[in-house]
């Protein structure tokens, strides 16, 4: 069982930047799609960012587009986050997908994805 840990959240300011970083310990990730989630307090988790397995393909949720950028290596996977809002407040998640070659990464529910990691909390002030 692959096992993603996140790093990178914290409190910054409404218009701030933060970058999230999402490791596979002693495991590859090139074989899987990787998708970022949120989930704020009393709410449903929701698609964020996706990515394909060789990187260069890339789906946004409406709500981050042209502000986060999601990004990969081989065994990591990044999210930029600029232009920072309060309501972006949420712990943040990444998860994986098993796929074959380089299929398109649109995958943008939960159910698609096989792992998750255990997220990282990031809190926007006004």
């Amino acid at each position: 069982q692959v096992q993603l840990v996140e790093s990178g959240g914290g409190l910054v300011q409404a218009g701030g930047s933060v970058r999230l970083s999402c490791a596979a310990s002693g495991w590859s990730l090139s074989s899987y799609v990787m998708g970022w989630f949120r989930q704020a307090p009393g709410k449903e988790r929701e698609f964020v960012a996706t990515i394909s397995t060789n990187g260069v393909t890339t789906y946004y949720a409406e709500a981050v587009l042209g502000r986060f950028t999601i990004s990969r290596e081989k065994d990591a996977v990044y999210l930029q986050m600029n232009s920072l809002k309060p309501e972006d407040t949420a712990a943040y998640l990444c998860a994986g997908k098993g796929v074959l070659g380089t299929s398109s990464p649109y995958y943008i529910g939960v159910n698609d994805y096989n792992f998750w990691g255990q997220g990282t909390q990031v809190t926007v002030s006004s």
